[in-house]
């Protein structure tokens, strides 16, 4: 792969190429960019040899060297497009840009008003055929392309399929990560022509999916390997609850399925070295810390500040019902009656934007709601709030119950996916981080909740608990030592 003189990368360690249709902080819609855009800096760190390809997105602007220009089929015709090579910003980590204007020179990354791009396949489709250019065409050599969800479920198809006898890509394997299942990138059958891949391949153990054109299915049948971001999340997929549609495919694939935990970017989210906080504070001097941003974060967001054990809980979140924050809006009331504030940050669904709107004008005293994407509240709530809030019906990871912890403010979450690889409820477990509850359900919530507050109201027992939670270590570093397992374990496997 293309380095820096400076990379203390050997020519025969592991070569990757990631290939996602995201990646912070050049664009971003969710936990899949802040993947990419932290996991190859570590593994670099830890000697693979790892490279990133996306698409040149609107407002990517970063000094680069066109490496290639070249026509490639999408369906019936040839579309031209160009690879620019530059870094990840602030890294090591060299950085493949698939330029197209006419697909990639848009407002959003996916779609607009709530609706998809009519040309979304056409336009992973290119990116797909761009990814396998760079390795036909010489300008990359990776023993591995990690692929990243449904906008690049086609490589891994095409290297067993078009590309399976091509010199260049015959001997490259794949790692194929599932970020979220519910996202499949299903299109008509008819649409089929625009991959290139014969009809042959259109079949329940190939690309057919309920008659339907399926990218997910397409990575998880083709790949030489498959991954998701979390342990739990990993078993829960196959079941019928959490799979789908997929969860037969997975099964049979099981021998092939992996949970790789997320990882914490600890130097953007470490209250010891945050910009965005009012005090930085260490494990040592939490609880001071902690009252200082509870109290300036209060003044903010017009909540009154309080003298006794008053919990301020809180939410930084997508508003959506897969979050299960309908299920925190109808206990909100019965919180604010058992003495709690709350502070609620995001955007998202409208009925839930506008119920937690009405909670506020109802509660004003006690119930805070910014409906909007702020990143410094974010940091300031993560610092000043006590408790911290994730009733997810599904969460394949999940990151902000891994901020919390660092900041020591203690997560409520539904065990369930990445929440219970990283939460255990202190009434359960004597060296428990957290709350949980197991159904997605308002009373179960309810009562977490409660006991939560309850817990809160001894000081010596609450601040044990912080100092435990903040002891905890979520770092790209363990991350990253799993995968580069992962990638050794494809390599050797002969089979």
């Amino acid at each position: 792969m293309e380095k820096r003189e400076s990379s203390p990368i050997a020519n025969d360690n592991i070569k990757v190429l990631i290939a996602a249709s995201e990646a912070a902080p050049l664009a971003k819609t969710g936990g899949l960019a802040d993947v990419i855009g932290s996991l190859p800096r570590y593994l670099i760190k830890h000697g693979v040899e790892a490279a990133v390809v996306m698409p040149k997105y609107r407002g990517i602007d970063l000094e680069s060297v066109v490496v290639g220009e070249y026509p490639l089929p999408v369906g019936d015709k040839k579309v031209w497009g160009r690879i620019e090579r530059t870094w990840l910003p602030d890294s090591d980590v060299p950085l493949y840009l698939i330029g197209q204007n006419q697909y990639y020179d848009r407002k959003q990354i996916y779609g607009e008003d709530g609706l998809d791009y009519t040309d979304n396949l056409e336009r992973f489709t290119f990116f797909c055929r761009a990814v396998l250019a760079l390795v036909t065409r010489g300008l990359v050599a990776p023993h591995i392309i990690h692929a990243n969800d449904w906008q690049t479920g086609l490589i891994p198809a095409y290297l067993k399929t078009l590309y399976a006898d091509h010199p260049g890509a015959n001997a490259v394997k794949s790692l194929f990560t599932i970020h979220n299942l519910a996202y499949q990138g299903n299109f008509p059958p008819e649409s089929l022509s625009v991959t290139g891949i014969g009809e042959e391949h259109f079949h329940m153990g190939g690309l057919e999916f309920y008659r339907q054109l399926c990218l997910m299915k397409a990575g998880i049948e083709y790949s030489d390997f498959i991954n998701t971001v979390s342990r739990q999340y990993a078993a829960e997929i196959q079941t019928m609850e959490f799979g789908c549609g997929l969860e037969g495919v997975l099964r049979r694939r099981s021998a092939c399925l992996a949970g790789i935990l997320n990882g914490v970017d600890y130097s953007s989210w470490s209250p010891e070295c945050d910009p965005l906080i009012h005090t930085p504070y260490t494990i040592d001097t939490a609880e001071k810390g902690k009252e200082e941003n509870k109290r300036v974060l209060q003044k903010k967001l017009g909540l009154p500040e309080t003298e006794d054990r008053v919990p301020l809980l809180a939410v930084v979140s997508r508003l959506a019902q897969q979050k299960g924050l309908d299920l925190l809006a109808e206990i909100v009331p019965e919180l604010i009656k058992e003495g709690a504030q709350l502070a609620i940050l995001g955007e998202g669904e409208p009925a839930l934007e506008e119920a937690f709107r009405s909670l506020q004008k109802e509660y004003p005293q006690s119930c805070a709601v910014r409906i909007a994407y702020d990143n410094p509240l974010a940091h300031a709530i993560e610092a000043g709030a006590d408790l911290f809030l994730m009733p997810s019906r599904f969460e394949p990871c999940g990151l902000n119950q891994m901020y919390s912890l660092r900041y020591g403010t203690i997560p409520i979450v539904r065990n369930i996916g990445g929440l219970a690889d990283t939460i255990a409820d202190v009434n359960r477990n004597p060296n428990g981080n957290g709350f949980s509850f197991d159904r997605p359900d308002a009373e179960e919530l309810y009562d977490a909740c409660k006991r939560a507050m309850k817990y809160y109201k001894n000081k010596p027992a609450w601040n044990h608990l912080v100092r435990r939670a903040m002891s905890m270590d979520f770092s790209w570093n363990r991350a990253a030592e799993d995968y580069i397992a992962l990638y050794e374990h494809i390599l050797n496997d002969r089979r």
